[in-house]
């Protein structure tokens, strides 16, 4: 087999329960569940800063928050200054063709970051519409082409429909489907395919911006899950933990309650949204199959972070719960690669600073010193086991994942293995243990029960591990730390900013 051509599927907001694999009661996505029967799928993955944008970072350098330096949800830090190794400019330097077409959520906008070139829809970006005085042909390539098209006015744009970028109004889309976003990212794919080079092979990143609100996916995607059982509210026995930051009735609430006849529509809307992607992948994977490139592609399917869609009375992100944290990841090596697995269901705990090494490892591309991720190859691609005179030590995987982000005034931290959760509030002080295995749902909070103390113990002795010698001075004396004020971003990072005179 020659180089393998490689495929990173990115879409914004998805949680790791959707998918039809998953056993989703549901959300119907037939094409990515057949991706999995192609490959592998790992049941237990995350998004340890689960935002767009820290999360990208993860995505793109392969690297850990503690090394990136990125903990919070921060605009405008220049990504070639902060972070200069990526994964597509590692494919680049091996001789690949690199495309982006899609949500990039980079700054500056136009930034390629180790793309040869970029076609861009980011979504509504509040600051580059005020900034370029909605000018979009500085940050945007959906709008453009948008109002070229036949019977659309000259100041068309995707917020026509009112619907908010950050809104629980669902309604569906306005225009004629050809003209959604996701049915023009799925256009733009194919239609790349048409203007590559034939001489080299590529890596394209193909990032949808939905299923992120706005909740607004053609007519016919929406009607499908308008008709579910009714949307209930259900609560554990520790979100009070959160009143204080309670904003009932709010339609951009992150914390909160609202009717659950609006959630019940919230809901049918990212469900057609997901869809609605899933048969855009359907035009991408059979192009591939009339290109002849199926059988020596590698493709990997992800999301940035999930969506808490009303679960415990939140919504959004940025917290570590199932619903935000957890995030989809199918790896399927290329058809022509004889010693891949097919169909494989994955237990470890893996992040999305795995991918990186994962998949430049199985293109034949050496993995860069920087990334701290780690190659998931080994189950993707198993081996003999040795004889026993010739066996090395075995690496262990790792034992569980510390993940966090700034929210709430404060940093949310948290460790799971995916069979158990401690979290911990680094301003409140509060705790909750879950066995996820028992309890998925996350709706028991273990840690005031005493009979959970040595449970308790041992994760939140894991956390303070991690949180051992941080500039923010989370632990001391191998105890956690309240009170401590927090960033978005850690100072190495920042010292490279500064380095460069930058803001």
């Amino acid at each position: 087999m020659g180089r393998a051509n490689v495929i990173l599927i990115c879409a914004d907001e998805w949680r790791g329960d959707c998918l039809g694999a998953e056993g989703h009661p549901h959300v119907q996505t037939p094409h990515l569940d057949e991706l999995a029967g192609k490959g592998a799928r790992f049941r237990h993955a995350y998004s340890a800063t689960p935002t767009c944008v820290p999360a990208r970072v993860a995505l793109f350098t392969g690297q850990s928050q503690e090394r990136h330096g990125r903990v919070g949800y921060q605009e405008g830090v220049p990504f070639d200054v902060a972070h200069p190794v990526t994964l597509q400019g590692e494919f680049r330097k091996a001789g690949y063709q690199t495309q982006a077409i899609g949500k990039m959520h980079v700054y500056p906008e136009r930034s390629r970051v180790g793309f040869d070139d970029v076609v861009l829809h980011d979504g509504f970006l509040h600051a580059a519409r005020a900034e370029h005085k909605l000018n979009f042909k500085y940050f945007d390539d959906y709008v453009p082409w948008l109002r070229r098209q036949p019977g659309v006015s000259p100041d068309e744009e995707y917020f026509d429909h009112g619907a908010g970028c950050n809104s629980t109004v669902a309604r569906p889309w306005d225009k004629a489907e050809r003209l959604h976003p996701t049915s023009w990212t799925g256009s733009q794919a194919v239609e790349w395919l048409f203007r590559r080079d034939p001489t080299v092979p590529f890596f394209l990143y193909l990032s949808f911006h939905r299923p992120h609100p706005p909740y607004d996916p053609p007519a016919w995607a929406m009607e499908m899950y308008l008709d579910l059982p009714a949307f209930k509210r259900r609560l554990g026995d520790w979100e009070h933990h959160y009143e204080s930051v309670r904003t009932n009735g709010n339609h951009q609430l992150a914390f909160g309650t609202l009717s659950e006849a609006v959630t019940h529509r919230a809901r049918a809307g990212y469900y057609g949204l997901m869809t609605h992607i899933d048969l855009q992948l359907m035009r991408l994977f059979e192009a591939l199959n009339e290109f002849g490139l199926a059988r020596d592609t590698i493709v990997a399917f992800t999301s940035d972070h999930g969506e808490m869609l009303g679960d415990h009375d939140f919504y959004r992100k940025a917290v570590g719960y199932e619903g935000s944290a957890r995030v989809p990841f199918i790896v399927a090596p290329a058809p022509s690669d004889a010693d891949a697995v097919r169909g494989a269901v994955v237990d470890e705990v893996v992040e999305l600073r795995d991918l990186m090494p994962t998949l430049l490892e199985l293109a034949g591309v050496p993995i860069p010193e920087s990334c701290d991720g780690r190659s998931l190859v080994p189950f993707l691609r198993p081996t003999p086991a040795p004889a026993p005179a010739e066996a090395a030590p075995a690496v262990p995987w790792r034992k569980w994942l510390h993940g966090e982000h700034v929210y709430f005034g404060q940093s949310l931290q948290w460790v799971t293995d995916g069979h158990v959760k401690y979290l911990w509030a680094s301003e409140w002080g509060t705790e909750e243990l879950f066995d996820l295995d028992a309890d998925p749902g996350e709706m028991h909070n273990l840690a005031p029960l005493p009979e959970y103390a040595e449970l308790l113990a041992l994760w939140k002795g894991r956390l303070v591990r991690d949180l051992a010698g941080r500039e923010e001075g989370f632990e001391r004396d191998g105890e956690l730390v309240t009170g401590a004020p927090v960033t978005g971003i850690l100072a190495h990072t920042r010292a490279l900013l500064d380095a460069q005179g930058l803001p």
